[in-house]
Formats: structure tokens, sequence, C-alpha cells
């Protein structure tokens, strides 16, 4: 018994930007950044919402979207009934707003007048620990004896979405060729016959060098200094502390992305087979089992490192980040939306989906299709 897939989706917005484009930015070109990433471009929401692009995902992985258009795939077994939603968890960390939660935005839109919601934030592993807190979530609600006085939860739709277009850097060559907006989604349901996911690898290691940060920059400072005076004009006493532990200059803090590449390159390359090696070691099956590795879709190179490292042939894992860049916590869901859709995932496959992120944080998930 377990938790399986039952629904994906995926929305990208509609403009497309090719690498060529940010030369008007940058110093870069489509040789420099494909070489480097595999990326030839990604797409940058203009007029779409964060919430917007979610709920676009979440209506397919529903199967309540007619089809999918052109920036869009979907597989449902069959229709779901919005009623029957027990829960929504939202990977981000950029929603549109910070309360009402994405989640609560989405469960509001979308008619799931039963669920329960609220937001995660892992970064660009987000996806993997939200379908793992709805995992854990089902599996101890679908234990408790029948007629227990408490909330049952058999359904759960996990979106994981970013628009991180709005918290680049579009002068920072290092980051701004890397990113793009996306969301994807995913039905989850209890089944008692299924094998669902069985093996999951949760992690957190603590960046000490300020690998990869975005601080948040709030409009109203406290009025207050701590002796209860009035600070009139004065700058938060917080900011200062807010710039030193983050590293940055304070002429340079704003709600941006910083990233130290190579620092991130060796966590992430070692984090991929350490998730993929943990959930086959917690399974007891082996890598011949498995029909395909669904990793983060954040650089060829990272991908092509870790299959080396795993002694492992490319064509194990699923690449599909040509055209969509890192869209962070969408990244995954994505992934595995175009992977069901075009057939590369069947029923009974064994399926590992694994992601890394700022924390930094990296999971896995090993399941059943």
């Amino acid at each position: 018994m377990g938790t399986r897939l039952v629904g994906l989706g995926k929305a990208l917005p509609k403009l497309e930007i090719e690498n060529d484009a940010l030369q008007a930015l940058v110093d870069t070109n489509d040789e420099w950044i494909f070489q480097r990433t595999g990326i030839r471009s990604r797409h940058v929401a203009v007029s779409e919402s964060t919430l917007e692009l979610a709920c676009d995902a979440a209506a397919l992985a529903l199967g309540s979207a007619a089809s999918a258009s052109d920036g869009e795939s979907a597989w449902c077994e069959e229709p779901i009934d919005p009623a029957s939603i027990d829960l929504v968890i939202c990977a981000t960390l950029s929603a549109d707003t910070l309360i009402p939660s994405a989640a609560a935005s989405i469960k509001r839109v979308l008619g799931l007048e039963n669920a329960v919601a609220f937001d995660l934030n892992a970064a660009c592993s987000g996806f993997i620990y939200g379908l793992s807190v709805a995992d854990s979530m089902l599996a101890a609600s679908c234990a408790l004896p029948e007629g227990a006085a408490k909330q049952t939860m058999r359904r759960a739709l996990v979106v994981g979405v970013d628009r991180l277009s709005r918290i680049l850097d579009w002068q920072d060559r290092s980051t701004c060729v890397l990113f793009g907006d996306g969301a994807g989604a995913a039905v989850v349901e209890w089944d008692a016959e299924a094998p669902g996911i069985i093996a999951t690898c949760l992690k957190t290691i603590d960046d000490t060098k300020n690998t990869l940060t975005c601080a948040s920059i709030f409009a109203s400072n406290t009025p207050f200094d701590e002796q209860g005076k009035l600070l009139g004009d004065a700058e938060d006493p917080s900011y200062a502390t807010l710039c030193e532990s983050l590293e940055v200059e304070p002429e340079l803090m704003k709600s941006t992305v910083h990233m130290a590449g190579q620092s991130v390159f060796r966590f992430a390359s070692r984090a991929l087979c350490s998730g993929i090696e943990a959930v086959l070691e917690q399974s007891g099956l082996t890598i011949d089992d498995i029909a395909l590795i669904v990793p983060h879709q954040a650089n060829e190179r990272i991908i092509r490192y870790a299959a080396k490292r795993l002694d492992l042939d490319m064509d194990r894992f699923l690449v599909s980040l040509a055209h969509t860049g890192n869209t962070s916590a969408a990244s995954v869901p994505i992934a595995l939306a175009e992977a069901y859709a075009s057939g590369k995932i069947k029923k009974g496959d064994k399926i590992i989906a694994v992601a890394f992120g700022a924390g930094l944080t990296y999971g896995a998930l090993l399941f059943e299709a």
C-alpha cells in the first residue's frame, strides 16, 4: 500500500527567451550558456502571476482542463473531483503574497472546498519535500482505525511553482542565464493495493558559506529601537545584521538571488548521488530495478557528473531543461509531467525523482508508477 501518482500537469509562461537575447543584458551568448548548462532558452512570466501558473498546472493534473497548449503537458488517469482533494501543498519561494498562502489561493481558485492548504519552502527541492510530506500525512491518516474521530485524508494536490524572474539580478551573468519560470503539479492518492512511494530521503545541510541566498526586504521598518524609543527615519537596525549574516554589502542588498556557482555545483553533484543511493538502500532495490531517474533540471553538467560518479549511462536520466532552464520547485514535476505525457514512464515502472536546492537541501523519492 502506498501513495501513488494519478495526475500530473505543467504550465509555462508564453514568453520564451532564447540565450542570444540575454546578450543585451550581460556578456554572454548561446554557445557560452549551452556549453556550460545545456540550456537553450527559458520562459519568463510577464503577465502571468505565480498563482496563475500554479492553477494552470493543477487544473491539468486534476484533468479539469480540456487539453494542454503548446506550453503545457498533462497526464491524468481520469478526471478528478475537486471535492475529493483533502490536502493542498504548494512548494514555492516566490509566491505572489505572504498572506494568504499560495496553497490557500490555489484552493480558492480551483474550488477545492474540502482541502487543508499550506505552503512549503525548500527551494528547488520543494516538490520532493512536498510530496514526501503529503505521503506521510496520507499514510498516517489512512492508518487510523475505521471510525476514528480524526480528520482523514485520501487525496492530495502537490504543486511546485516559482517565478524566479522577479528575484533575479538581470545584470548578474552567474544567475540570470540559469533560471526560468514555470509550474508543475501532481495529484496523489492513497491506494491500499499499490506500492506507490516506496522510499524517501530528505536532508538539510547547513549553508555556512552562504552558497545560495536571497534576502527578504520589506517596505516597512520597525519604528522603535531596543529601548523603545522612536527611530523616526532611521534604518532598521536588523538590516545591518542581515547584511552581515548573508555577507552582502548594504548597497547591494535587495531581494535577489546570490549564488556561488562552483560551490553549488560541488554540493549538487554529491547531493544527487547521495539521494539516489539513500532511496535504493532503503528499498532494498538496485539501480538495475529503476526504469528512469528524474533529477532536478538545473544544469546538464551536474547531471552528467552525477551519472559518471554513479557509473550510469546518461540515458538512465531524464534531461528536459533545454527550453525551460532551472524552474526551481517546478523543475521535477514539470519533468515528470512531460515523461508521463510522452509515455517515457509506464505503469509498473520504478522511478527515482531527486532534487537539490538552497538551504542547503536535497531529497529523493523512489516510487512505482
